[in-house]
């Protein structure tokens, strides 16, 4: 297909929605948005002269060095509604700079259309800190896409949680460093299910028969079946995935699943046409506040986690700046601010603290602040390769008839 083609189809399927929250593209951010569609598979068979020759070692040791310079000039593009703006504002203040902020990625795979041909081709693409999610983050690390963090400038990132400070694709967080992060497990109703839910394999059970709703996201809902076939998602190979599949398919055709959805499980869910969805965690935190019915688990075999990453995309204009606003919003009292704002799992250690004098109510949410037994049973996507994700797609859209 066509460069200009690919363009324009992925402008009529994706811009339409401009306005979405973050909540509601968190839905759409993977297969979800492209990968299961004709599109997404011709897209994902189409190359670029030039990509392949872009790969990372990742065991390469990092050697890198950005030496001060002006802050003058710097671009971040992040998501929509992702931010207390506040906290800008006084970044510009303190550092006498204005840094433009842009709230443009709307998908993962549809801001990646738009700069996809200028990285491939080794050409800057006019933005200093880029925010992707974990599985497009692991792309642009293995095709050489990002510049490496100098680590001097960013002291704070002594602040990044234990639980986050490996990831598969990145081991040493050389070149990513966590935004926010969500879970992705169970809401539910207790007065609808008449009993408490603990295990991913209750999505699976007959009393609930026509009432459960699972994403079409296969990241997110194959991935979380694994965990309750006692299998490490984040560890998993594509065979395991299918598996997970085919449960999934077993399910829908016996009628134990309504639909598959995006996030407008929320709807369903809070008004009692379903009692149980696979659901993100920072979706349950506003539903809580009109239905406070619903609850939210993360399951005994565990949840999976999604992190939204700080990167330089390679060939920036201002390295410098950038990791010195990376290691400004590793200040616990500037994310604790976020974290108030967007209701996501912060990456960083301090932040509740702070909250437990601002907002204790906040502080003690625990879809906002796991606990240490919850984080350590939240596992990270898995690191397939591009043959092997769209395998896992089309099989997971023979599924949901996407």
């Amino acid at each position: 297909m066509p460069d200009r083609e690919i363009e324009r189809a992925l402008e009529r399927l994706l811009f339409e929605d401009h306005a979405m929250s973050r909540r509601r593209f968190l839905g759409r951010s993977g297969a979800a948005a492209l990968g299961l569609t004709a599109l997404g598979s011709a897209l994902a068979g189409c190359s670029i002269e030039g990509e392949a020759a872009h790969s990372v070692n990742a065991a390469k040791a990092i050697a890198v060095n950005h030496p001060k310079a002006s802050l003058a000039g710097l671009r971040w593009a992040n998501w929509p509604l992702y931010i207390d703006k506040k906290t800008l504002k006084a970044f510009d203040a303190h550092f006498g700079v204005k840094v433009k902020y842009v709230e443009e990625i709307n998908d993962n795979f549809e801001f990646f259309g738009k700069v996809r041909q200028q990285l491939a081709q080794g050409q800057p693409i006019g933005r200093d800190i880029v925010t992707l999610t974990d599985y497009m983050a692991a792309r642009w690390v293995r095709d050489g896409y990002c510049e490496p963090l100098d680590k001097r400038n960013i002291p704070n990132i002594k602040n990044l949680a234990p639980n986050l400070r490996t990831i598969n694709y990145d081991p040493k967080r050389d070149y990513t460093l966590p935004w926010q992060s969500g879970g992705t497990g169970i809401g539910y109703n207790p007065k609808k299910t008449g009993r408490k839910l603990e295990s991913v394999n209750d999505l699976f059970d007959p009393a609930f028969k026509g009432r459960v709703t699972m994403l079409s996201e296969p990241y997110d809902t194959a991935c979380l079946v694994l965990l309750g076939m006692g299998v490490d998602a984040s560890q998993a190979k594509i065979g395991d995935i299918l598996k997970a599949i085919e449960k999934i398919k077993k399910a829908k055709d016996d009628g134990q699943i309504r639909r598959f959805t995006g996030n407008d499980y929320t709807t369903d869910l809070a008004k009692g046409n379903v009692w149980v969805s696979v659901a993100y965690s920072g979706d349950l935190v506003q539903l809580q506040a009109d239905n406070p019915d619903l609850e939210f688990i993360y399951p005994k075999e565990g949840a999976m986690l999604f992190t939204d990453n700080m990167m330089m995309p390679k060939h920036l204009a201002h390295p410098y700046g950038a990791e010195v606003l990376m290691n400004y919003y590793y200040e616990p009292e500037v994310a604790a601010k976020v974290a108030a704002y967007v209701n996501y799992i912060t990456p960083v250690d301090g932040a509740q603290a702070i909250l437990e004098k601002t907002d204790p109510d906040l502080a003690h949410n625990p879809l906002i602040f796991p606990s240490d037994d919850v984080r350590k049973r939240l596992h990270a996507y898995p690191a397939l390769s591009p043959a092997d994700e769209r395998t896992m797609q089309s099989a997971m859209a023979d599924v949901t008839g996407a």
